[in-house]
């Protein structure tokens, strides 16, 4: 078997903000293996800045894995279990070879065009007009889930915003998630939580920076909106330090990144401890390419999960790869009928 991994920077097609910064291009890199005149693809999806495994050593890391392909996946998932996106690529790609073809990773009624995942509907951070906007587009394009970013603007501007929504829906109609990406001071927090309350929000995403559970695990206790912990289980490696945090910080929810927290097999141990602690969660990309969303909404499919997952990235960027998956009225389907627009080729350019 031989392995190689190439680097492909994705470009937004609008700046994407968040309560770090402007996205304006992200990097991704795949795995691909050969065997036997086949070839299978995994996606290694780094977020520089957040995920564990930002470091300098990274494309080394990579070469070390292609040089040790031979080792299998399972030795490889626990040599890596410091680059959890290493980890899912490297999970994807075995699965992308063993399957008839190198997209179709788990055959299902979904990759069957028979079913569909319910999903959120992304507004990203900026002025309140363009946020105004998002949300209107979301609103017509049929979705029951609108997730917000919030933070970054003023935040009587984002009430404005949460306001308008519910104006004009009721909660049964619309669901409103917002994600704080850690931005909120934790001495203001249960005020700010309090306000955000009074427009019948879902959940909270993060409200206060990872890394402070004596102040997280006291939110969650006397917090008014359920609260879901995002960024906290970043780096959390072991199954013993994965229950440790749920049962001190005893979250409502948790929300899983395979790219952040090692891939399947990473996502399923998070999975279940909080069925064990009966703590709510849901699965959500992290801005990978189509061929990385791909096999994840294939993999969270067969978890049966029926909460709206995040898997609504697909049309951010301006040269993915167009694929099946399409979202229609608040749902992602495969659509079996439109082919892949991918060529292996075109990642040795």
């Amino acid at each position: 078997m031989k392995a190689t991994y190439h680097k492909y920077i994705l470009h937004f097609k609008i700046p994407s903000g968040t309560s770090r910064g402007v996205l304006t291009e992200k990097e991704t890199w795949f795995i691909v293996l050969e065997k036997e005149g086949k070839k299978g693809i995994g996606e290694c999806g780094i977020l520089r800045t957040l995920s564990i495994d930002d470091r300098p050593d990274y494309e080394e890391k990579l070469q070390w894995t292609c040089d040790h392909i031979h080792l299998g996946k399972d030795t490889l998932w626990e040599a890596l279990i410091e680059f959890p996106s290493i980890q899912f690529g490297v999970e994807m790609a075995f699965q992308s070879l063993a399957s008839k073809t190198p997209f179709l990773l788990f055959p299902s009624d979904f990759t069957k065009g028979e079913k569909s995942i319910p999903i959120n509907g992304l507004v990203w951070m900026g002025e309140p007009a363009f946020m105004k906007q998002q949300i209107e587009e979301k609103l017509a394009q049929g979705f029951h889930c609108i997730k917000l970013k919030i933070g970054a603007i003023d935040f009587d501007k984002e009430l404005q915003l949460l306001h308008f929504i519910r104006q004009n829906f009721t909660p049964e109609q619309v669901e409103i998630r917002v994600d704080a990406n850690g931005a909120f001071n934790p001495s203001v927090t249960l005020i700010k939580l309090n306000q955000l309350s009074e427009y019948k929000i879902h959940s909270i995403e993060q409200p206060i920076q990872k890394n402070h559970t004596d102040s997280m695990s006291e939110l969650c206790k006397s917090t008014p909106i359920p609260i879901a912990l995002d960024e906290e289980l970043i780096g959390v490696v072991s199954l013993e330090e994965k229950e440790q945090l749920l049962q001190k910080i005893r979250p409502q929810y948790i929300i899983l990144k395979p790219s952040f927290i090692g891939g399947f097999r990473g996502t399923k141990e998070w999975i279940s401890l909080a069925e064990k602690h009966k703590i709510g969660w849901w699965i959500t990309s992290a801005l990978e390419s189509n061929i990385g969303l791909n096999a994840i909404a294939q993999w969270t499919f067969l978890q049966h999960n029926k909460m709206p997952q995040g898997l609504g990235t697909g049309g951010l960027f301006t040269n993915n790869f167009d694929c099946p998956l399409e979202v229609s009225q608040g749902q992602l389907w495969y659509n079996k009928e439109r082919d892949w627009a991918f060529s292996f080729d075109a990642l040795n350019d």
